[in-house]
């Protein structure tokens, strides 16, 4: 008989999709509608800190209880068609009734309901190692009852997942704070603030966890990290959530991981040190090695462990003379403190950001192209405040109400968030654009709980055609709103839908449609 129902097979379906796709993205949300039918709860597509609780809500609860249900039926079931003193054999292939994709289906149901039981106990010890409430590199207690799980769920199919239960166990550490840490940091309801959160996970465990699972976890490290976007948009905050949830192996036999994750975050600030010193906090140095080095000293790159990280901040300022070394660093993992000849290998992984057009610096022979190369495999751009209000303008109460927290904790925080929100709208208006992003919106909540007034850097003041062009450089526009902004300008000039029109090779009535009318009674 057939191992699954065609209704079961395609609820297992969704939920093998749900389980190993990008949690940040709209896809989520298709995958819950397949899986629930109509008892599915609409909500927003963007998961947020904002949008619900970090668990996923009313959804994840039913999906777990029809997921349960449905292990436990298909478990029996296995039970029933398999001989008992079979179930251990290994590379035992599944009998000719039995599709392997149902068992397949099945393993990823059994995988579904496992993480989810355990997920607050990952979170638990995630929380207390980043805290400082738990001893790093503790005893993880319930691996026992976690892997006896996994035997009772699996040990009738022929898969080797009960072999590798601590892999297993180490992955499910891994999402679970890796989602936390992007969840926690990356805040906003706008569409490019998810985007952001989606891209990070990717970064982390790549398009395809299926193949992370498999082979990537143990290489992502050869893989260098590059984050661009303005100044004050978090590529900091960035770089630690992915430094932060970087797989960690566990050691069943101590049943604790192999390494304290919390301590494995090293940051560099490239523009806050001289050359010589960024050189020495990078590789370290010997006794001698230069005036002031009065003992040997191990640099980022030595101290780092095998699943660690190392950020450099504002790369795109970094000596040329220390790029030559970097790039060895990037090509051979190795590297020489300064003073020695002796080779030392660096295990861990490289996170780097700029503000800088990076191409623009290899143009002008500023940076090194190999080695822009080198860090380029992986981008991500952190998105302008006013990207994120131009798509989603209920983000700024929400990122008020964040820092305000910061600054006052949260009994106080509604207060001082009214008061700032009231601030803004009646000196700067729904329409500043906030040219230091969130590290000047921070400094503003400071300000008025201070004092309660905020004064903005004033710079010169830019024109429409300095706003076309830094949406060109940064390709912060879409494209209706480049063409509409263009057209505006150019009809400024020749005050004529004709001319326009032809200057721009477009219909004149498309001119007409998209003409800015507010902006053109500044120009």
């Amino acid at each position: 008989m057939p191992f699954m129902s065609s209704t079961e097979h395609g609820f297992a379906q969704a939920i093998s999709n749900l389980g190993y796709c990008n949690p940040f993205l709209p896809e989520r949300i298709e995958y819950e509608k397949a899986a629930l039918g109509d008892d599915f709860v609409v909500s927003g597509a963007i998961w947020s800190k904002q949008a619900g609780l970090e668990t996923g809500g009313p959804n994840i609860e039913k999906i777990l209880l029809r997921v349960h249900a449905l292990v436990e039926d298909l478990r029996g079931r296995l039970d029933r068609l398999r001989p008992r003193q079979a179930e251990n054999a290994p590379g035992k292939a599944a009998p000719e009734s039995e599709p392997v994709d149902d068992l397949a289906l099945y393993e990823d149901l059994a995988l579904f309901l496992l993480f989810h039981r355990y997920a607050d106990n990952f979170l638990n010890v995630a929380v207390g190692e980043l805290g400082g409430h738990r001893a790093p590199q503790s005893r993880v207690a319930f691996f026992g009852k976690f892997d006896a799980d996994l035997g009772r769920y699996l040990r009738a199919t022929p898969s080797d997942l009960p072999a590798a239960t601590p892999h297993l166990f180490a992955c499910f550490f891994q999402v679970r704070r890796a989602f936390h840490h992007i969840f926690e940091v990356i805040i906003g309801d706008s569409m490019s603030s998810a985007r952001l959160r989606a891209a990070v996970w990717q970064s982390i465990f790549t398009h395809d966890m299926r193949r992370y699972r498999r082979a990537l976890y143990n290489r992502m490290a050869d893989l260098t990290t590059l984050i661009t976007g303005p100044s004050g948009t978090g590529k900091e905050l960035v770089a630690r959530a992915i430094g932060l949830s970087r797989y960690i192996p566990f050691d069943p036999k101590t049943q604790t991981f192999t390494e304290d994750f919390a301590g494995s975050f090293h940051p560099l600030s490239i523009s806050a040190l001289a050359p010589t010193l960024v050189e020495s906090e990078l590789f370290g140095h010997r006794k001698g090695a230069y005036t002031g080095a009065l003992e040997d000293r191990a640099g980022y790159l030595e101290v780092c462990p095998p699943h660690g990280t190392v950020f450099l901040d504002e790369i795109g300022e970094i000596d040329v003379s220390i790029q030559v070394k970097l790039l060895r660093v990037l090509q051979d993992r190795a590297f020489q403190r300064l003073g020695e000849t002796k080779d030392r290998l660096f295990r861990g992984k490289i996170i780097a950001a700029t503000n800088r057009d990076l191409a623009e610096e290899v143009r002008a022979g500023r940076f090194r192209a190999d080695l822009y190369y080198r860090l380029c495999a992986d981008i991500i751009v952190t998105p302008s405040l006013a990207e994120q209000l131009r798509d989603a303008p209920e983000t700024l109460p929400n990122l008020v109400h964040f820092l305000a927290e910061r600054a006052v904790g949260p009994e106080e925080a509604p207060r001082l968030t009214e008061e700032v929100l009231e601030w803004i709208g009646k000196n700067l208006g729904g329409a500043y654009p906030w040219p230091g992003n969130v590290r000047e919106l921070e400094q503003c909540v400071r300000n008025i709980l201070i004092r309660r007034t905020y004064q903005p850097l004033r710079t010169r003041r830019t024109t429409p055609r300095d706003d076309l062009a830094k949406a060109l450089k940064e390709s912060s526009m879409t494209a209706e709103d480049l063409l509409r902004l263009y057209c505006t300008l150019v009809y400024a000039e020749t005050n004529n839908y004709q001319e326009t029109a032809r200057r721009l090779g477009l219909d004149h009535r498309t001119i007409k449609a998209r003409i800015d009318r507010e902006l053109l009674k500044e120009l």
